[in-house]
């Protein structure tokens, strides 16, 4: 997919007004993105949180549109708040980047994204991502975001795709096991599980009803 700056389609303010606006010293994209906020004890989470939701009821779909079509910062932020204010028309985009993964650190809020919309639809997204990159064990993309993300929807549908990646010796296990080559910690299932509810409990306690 190509990549194009916002101001190219007229929309040079969305980077400065929704993704680089600083919070303790801190840009919004940095935030996301280390999930500090999820944490009782850093001073700006009120802040923080009132703007991100804010922002992402005011913001319309052409300028979240110009985000997700330029590099990782503005995906990432342009994601969370799709997945904040729960924008389902983006998922066949959502989708679509993350099958992608063009860019580094963005995947883990399309998998937020994806677990706030909450359907069937978004649990085969994330399914064909695991099917696509779990194989890819010399690979450390978003697996670990998406597995958890997939947990989190079996749990509310009441169905079981995650099931045939976390059996033992399965999928998960082959990935775990090639990526900690490559110096990368291990990682289970419920852990992931328990990142994206942290993510999403948080969300819902903060969104509009």
């Amino acid at each position: 997919m190509p990549f194009q700056h916002p101001e190219e389609v007229g929309y040079g303010h969305v980077v400065e007004s929704y993704v680089t606006r600083t919070y303790g010293g801190l840009p919004r994209y940095l935030v996301l993105n280390g999930g500090r906020f999820l944490g009782p004890r850093w001073w700006h989470t009120t802040r923080f949180t009132r703007h991100l939701i804010a922002d992402a009821a005011a913001i319309n779909d052409e300028e979240l549109e110009a985000l997700l079509g330029y590099e990782w910062r503005s995906r990432l932020t342009a994601s969370w708040l799709i997945g904040v204010d729960r924008r389902e028309q983006f998922r066949a985009r959502i989708g679509d980047l993350l099958l992608a993964s063009e860019v580094c650190y963005s995947g883990g809020a399309y998998c937020f994204a994806l677990a706030r919309f909450d359907t069937h639809a978004d649990a085969e997204i994330l399914t064909a991502y695991l099917d696509r990159y779990l194989p890819c064990t010399d690979l450390h993309y978003d697996q670990p975001a998406a597995l958890g993300a997939l947990l989190r929807l079996d749990a509310l549908l009441g169905t079981r795709h995650a099931d045939r990646f976390t059996e033992p010796d399965g999928l998960w296990d082959e990935w775990v096991t090639g990526v900690g080559r490559l110096g990368y910690p291990s990682y289970t299932p419920a852990e992931q599980r328990r990142w994206t509810d942290l993510q999403c409990e948080f969300a819902n306690g903060w969104t509009r009803p």
